[in-house]
């Protein structure tokens, strides 16, 4: 009991440790991202772009980075990603070096199926543990983004400083810098993440909850979709990304229409992202301890009260509050959906179907960022946030009713 005690506290602090390199990474370039797209391509109105692009490579191989990972292990999967991640940071560094778009736009591709992989490390947490302990291990995950958050925006300054003494361009230095950031991480994972999580998943392979069906050759997303918990799981993670994002993609800018400073603005997204990562060890806590659709009943609960909260003031506390809310609330939900689906899900079967989910996520997340402007524009922010909180009612009912539902019992083989 002690060996494996301390193989998994190995395997989740690797992945913790991986998890905030890589997040730092991300948030360092995303700080630059708009400038340099607009520089490169001479075009102001393409400065969007480059986050578009990264969330369509996370979108496109979320799926089979799953399928991957069920088949030769997390590690080989997730070092993959890392590695990807390092070779997309140089792309982008040389492209600035170079004075490419072109090149540029290659590169954020590359980061972007770089995420869409090393975003799968919860579920390497997940399967590393006892079902008992699967939330916490994932919210040790989650709460790397806080290191991200931190760290990623002051590397810029020290970088882009060490790049123009090297004789460089100044922007390239966050890039060259954070493919260090992500060969680090691949050189980890291959080092330390042993036994493979996938193995120890297989081998406590009946360690999973109530709504798991063993199938011969593995299920379909659709049999999944027809056990309730693992519905629920679902709509809690997609769900809770889309008013996520659609709320915190505007705030920012409906701040600026309303004559705040840049401090007023950095404060409320610094609340948000306090909300996101920060208390993480209590979500996960909680979601192991509760049965686990009540912490995705609470995330939609503090969804629907952030997003009826930002509209009622214009005061910067009042929107931090609101921000914070909508923050906490997101990472009840993806904490607590993503524990669910591993709960739901055979060992042999977990890395495609969560692929799957990955997928769903990220359209998720997409459709939010798509449409967050053109609502904000064509009506109000008002009626932006009614629709995150009618969305989060959505899932707040789903969840209910769905818990309801006769759960299925495992089926003998």
């Amino acid at each position: 009991m002690d060996k494996l005690t301390s193989t998994t506290r190995r395997i989740t602090t690797t992945l913790f440790v991986t998890q905030s390199l890589a997040s730092a990474g991300y948030i360092a370039i995303i700080a630059v991202n708009a400038i340099i797209g607009a520089e490169l391509s001479g075009n102001a109105a393409l400065a969007g772009l480059p986050s578009t692009l990264m969330l369509g490579g996370a979108t496109a191989v979320a799926y089979p980075a799953g399928r991957f990972m069920q088949r030769f292990g997390r590690r080989p999967g997730l070092a993959l990603g890392f590695f990807a991640g390092m070779v997309g940071m140089l792309v982008n560094g040389a492209s600035v070096v170079w004075d490419s778009f072109g090149l540029f736009l290659l590169g954020l591709l590359i980061l972007g199926m770089a995420r869409g992989t090393t975003d799968q490390s919860r579920y390497a947490a997940a399967d590393a543990v006892p079902m008992s302990q699967r939330a916490r291990a994932i919210s040790t995950v989650v709460l790397a983004g806080t290191v991200g958050a931190v760290c990623g925006p002051a590397l810029v300054g020290p970088l882009s400083q060490f790049a123009r003494a090297l004789g460089l361009a100044e922007l390239s230095g966050p890039m060259f810098g954070s493919s260090a950031l992500f060969a680090l991480g691949g050189l980890l994972i291959l080092l330390l993440l042993h036994p493979d999580p996938h193995t120890l998943a297989i081998q406590r392979g009946t360690d999973v909850g109530p709504a798991a069906q063993p199938t011969v050759g593995g299920s379909s997303m659709i049999v999944v979709l027809r056990q309730p918990l693992a519905r629920v799981a679902l709509a809690s993670m997609a769900f809770g990304q889309l008013v996520m994002v659609l709320v915190m993609s505007v705030t920012s800018l409906h701040m600026h229409h309303h004559n705040h400073g840049l401090g007023d603005i950095s404060l409320v997204i610094s609340a948000h992202t306090l909300g996101m990562f920060g208390l993480s060890a209590v979500s996960g806590i909680l979601a192991d301890r509760i049965f686990r659709p009540l912490a995705t009943v609470l995330g939609a609960l503090l969804l629907i009260a952030g997003s009826l909260v930002a509209p009622l003031s214009l005061l910067t506390p009042w929107l931090a509050l609101a921000l914070f809310l909508i923050g906490l609330g997101w990472n009840f939900c993806y904490i607590a959906g993503s524990s669910l689906l591993a709960d739901a899900l055979e060992p042999s079967e977990r890395g495609r179907i969560q692929g799957a989910s990955e997928l769903l996520v990220n359209l998720a997340s997409a459709s939010g960022s798509f449409c967050s402007g053109f609502v904000l524009a064509s009506f109000s922010y008002g009626w932006l946030c009614t629709l995150g909180a009618l969305i989060a009612l959505a899932l707040l009912l789903t969840t209910l009713v769905q818990t309801r539902q006769p759960q299925p019992h495992p089926i003998e083989v």
